[in-house]
């Protein structure tokens, strides 16, 4: 079977070639663009990214917004799309990082700064362990996925989806809050599956035989 062509888009957010090298121990054969046609020729859309939504954003809508729509049009087309830490903000409608700045606006909800008292910190940074809500959906990328199991987190922000059914796993931090989200052919998490060792890549390695 060949190797699926998953496109690794690069918004100028760093964090790409981690991304790269544990889709290819995954069994996928990923490759860093910012060319909109290449997100279009591709099997599978990859938005890693970390820093600011305003920025992720810019760069998504630079040269005429080509990169933005090529990444849209694969969403609306039924590709499978990953979304890691930005990649996951930027689904929703708006951030508070960046009033008036819009994301994509495919899931509702909006994207909130933690608000927590000491001893805990912001950014928040660590291992947390995951759970998936009650009653939600099965979700393929999440198979065989033991309730409990940690992920690496690095984040001063996170997603509030309006709708509940998004909603795929959370994780507390002062509160419970969303840790990953599902619909149809999208699956986004706020953790950073390449740096969360046999998890993350066993994570990824559902993802790439989707």
């Amino acid at each position: 079977m060949a190797r699926p062509r998953i496109a690794i888009v690069d918004t100028g957010s760093g964090n790409l070639r981690s991304v790269e090298k544990a889709l290819a121990a995954s069994g996928a054969d990923g490759f860093v663009t910012r060319d909109a046609d290449r997100v279009a020729a591709s099997d599978k859309v990859v938005m890693p990214g970390q820093g600011a939504f305003g920025a992720y954003v810019a760069g998504l809508n630079r040269e005429g917004g080509a990169l933005r729509g090529a990444v849209l049009a694969a969403i609306r087309a039924g590709k499978p799309y990953l979304g890691i830490c930005m990649g996951l903000q930027v689904l929703f409608e708006a951030s508070e990082e960046e009033p008036g700045c819009a994301g994509f606006g495919l899931l509702p909800g909006q994207v909130v700064k933690f608000k927590v008292a000491p001893p805990l910190k912001v950014p928040h940074m660590g291992w947390n362990a995951c759970q998936r809500p009650d009653g939600a959906d099965a979700v393929p990328v999440l198979a065989d996925m033991a309730d409990g199991t940690y992920f690496y987190f690095v984040h001063s922000f996170y997603p509030v989806p309006a709708n509940p059914r998004h909603l795929a796993l959370t994780t507390d931090h002062g509160g419970s809050f969303c840790a990953a989200v599902a619909c149809d052919n999208i699956f986004a998490c706020q953790f950073h599956p390449e740096k969360s060792q046999r998890a993350g890549l066993a994570l990824l390695s559902r993802f790439v035989s989707l």
